[in-house]
């Protein structure tokens, strides 16, 4: 199973990522992992994304076309892989296409705004224990207080009504375009490209899952 997960912030796309690595035997790959065991381990693609990194500049997508196939080569990768938050634009996946890098579906799990605006404006936490409330879905006892020290619970930056639609936008943006391109690819009819499955984000996880498993056949 190789497959790129694609959805919004929000989307319950980590719950689910989480359960496709399990039920399937392959790993998670993200960018921001590799990029991380790359400079650690000191290769030479690692270098040189950490040279980039420390000058504050962002990744060449060369450079990240070669960290994936390095990471495809290792035995955990045998059965499959997951890509979670990449490609993210057309260059990269064109990127990809080009460097024989194989994939199974395209899956998108689809929430609307208001429904993402809904899970991720309502999140409060608390800020010594990182523990996590929702207004709607698990509230506080207390409102606004933590339950076990009583204290004041905070919204996050990120979590703002302002802030989620900026990120919605910039997620539409990127991904709206790759839609197309993999929807496109396939019906060209070539042997390699990828089959685009979408499923709604909406309802139980179990329910979500059982979507899922349905569309990857």
């Amino acid at each position: 199973m190789r497959l790129i997960l694609l959805g919004p912030p929000g989307a319950g796309k980590g719950t689910q990522a989480n359960f496709i690595r399990k039920r399937f035997g392959i790993p998670q790959i993200s960018t921001g992992d590799m990029l991380r065991a790359a400079a650690k381990a000191g290769t030479p693609l690692g270098k040189a994304a950490k040279q980039v990194i420390d000058a504050g500049q962002l990744v060449s997508d060369d450079i990240i076309i070669g960290l994936v196939r390095e990471r495809l080569k290792q035995p955990d990768c045998k059965s499959g892989y997951l890509f979670d938050g990449f490609p993210r634009t057309i260059p990269q996946a064109e990127a990809m296409r080009n460097s024989g890098v194989d994939l199974d579906f395209v899956l998108e799990i689809e929430v609307g705004t208001e429904e993402i605006i809904r899970r991720l404006s309502g999140r409060r936490v608390h800020p010594a224990s990182g523990r996590n409330y929702h207004l709607v879905f698990s509230p506080p006892k207390a409102p606004g207080k933590d339950d076990v020290t009583g204290e004041p619970l905070i919204q996050r930056d990120d979590d703002r009504e302002e802030t989620v639609r900026k990120r919605l936008e910039v997620y539409w943006h990127q991904t709206q375009p790759l839609v197309e391109y993999y929807s496109k690819w396939a019906a060209q009819g070539d042997g390699r490209a990828p089959r685009y499955r979408k499923i709604s984000g909406i309802g139980a996880v179990e329910d979500i899952r059982k979507r899922i498993l349905a569309a990857l056949v």
